[in-house]
């Protein structure tokens, strides 16, 4: 799989990496460990060195990483986060406090069993702390050899340019996709400004761009999806017709609506490196994919046709959640 490079000092990962996410956390009953142990190394052997999880996923994703890469540990790049109020995301309450992001470092550290986080995010940004403490703190990690490099989360411009300033920030993650594309006006511009690379999460709108869910697909209390308004009914039925012309083009070119979505995001620039997840080793194997689907300059203008005729309904998050993104 080909490389790209993370920001201004060198961070080189695969092209395309994996969300270990949902092997435990937001997709339902968390996989078997043996399995998840499995899939992952599967995806280290499709040559995907970018692994990304978070102490909100829970103590047991960032362990499932450290056990199944640690014979691998020098060929892999780790992604972990802080910023969630005692690591818990479904309280909704942040903490970015510089004890706080230490404390979950020195656990991140042994749950990942490494000397050195790769890419520590802040996972959300909390408006009780200065932006410049949060930078500061990840630039002294940085400096003690506990961290490589910095990375923000669904941040605003005017965050990324102040943190930035403080602390060189190597990735921004946030949502990106055929079905999330509300960062090309604003945000592309000021990270190919600084030199900051993308990292799409849910790059296939979770789930929805892989064409096999349906009006009747139904979702678990422990789904995110059952609460999420782009999967509510009307919406669902309404955002189908997206996925169906992202299919009728995968056809023609042999491939899945899966791969013409990654491969959308490849293309848009090439400092972007989506970080798709699954529980399934067939569609790792289709993800991986992606990485030498080729898109031609008229598949991409009729991509871009085709969104420009059919919205995408529905918001991508709750209202509640909507309000911790940073604007």
């Amino acid at each position: 799989m080909k490389k790209r490079i993370l920001g201004k000092n060198g961070l080189e990962v695969s092209e395309l990496g994996f969300g270990i996410m949902g092997l435990s956390f937001g997709y339902g009953p968390a996989l078997d460990h043996a399995e998840a142990i499995r899939l992952i190394r599967a995806a280290h052997e499709q040559g995907i060195t970018f692994f990304d999880t978070a102490e909100a996923y829970g103590e047991a994703n960032e362990t499932l990483l450290g056990e199944a890469l640690a014979p691998v540990r020098d060929q892999v790049v780790y992604a972990t986060k802080f910023g969630w109020k005692d690591g818990n995301a479904r309280t909704g309450e942040l903490d970015s406090r510089p004890e706080r992001i230490r404390l979950v470092a020195e656990q991140s550290l042994k749950r990942l069993k490494t000397d050195c986080i790769d890419l520590f995010y802040q996972h959300r940004v909390d408006p009780a702390v200065p932006i410049e403490d949060v930078a500061g703190t990840v630039k002294d990690l940085i400096a003690e050899g506990k961290v490589k490099h910095f990375g923000l989360s669904e941040a605003s411009v005017q965050t990324i340019r102040r943190a930035n300033a403080i602390q060189p920030v190597a990735a921004l993650q946030s949502e990106y996709s055929l079905f999330s594309r509300d960062i090309e006006l604003e945000i592309l511009p000021v990270l190919d400004e600084l030199g900051i690379g993308l990292v799409p999460f849910s790059p296939l709108g979770k789930g929805f761009l892989g064409g096999k869910i349906s009006t009747d697909t139904s979702f678990g209390s422990d789904d995110i999806r059952s609460s999420l308004p782009r999967f509510q009914g009307d919406a669902r039925e309404a955002n189908q017709r997206l996925v169906d012309a992202l299919g009728a083009i995968a056809t023609r070119k042999g491939g899945t609506p899966a791969q013409v979505a990654l491969a959308w995001l490849l293309a848009q620039k090439p400092w972007i490196v989506p970080i798709p997840g699954t529980s399934k080793l067939h569609r790792l194997q289709e993800n991986a994919g992606a990485s030498g689907f080729n898109l031609t300059a008229d598949d991409l203008s009729e991509i871009s046709t085709l969104l420009a005729v059919i919205p995408v309904i529905g918001e991508r998050y709750t209202e509640q959640n909507m309000k911790l993104i940073d604007r």
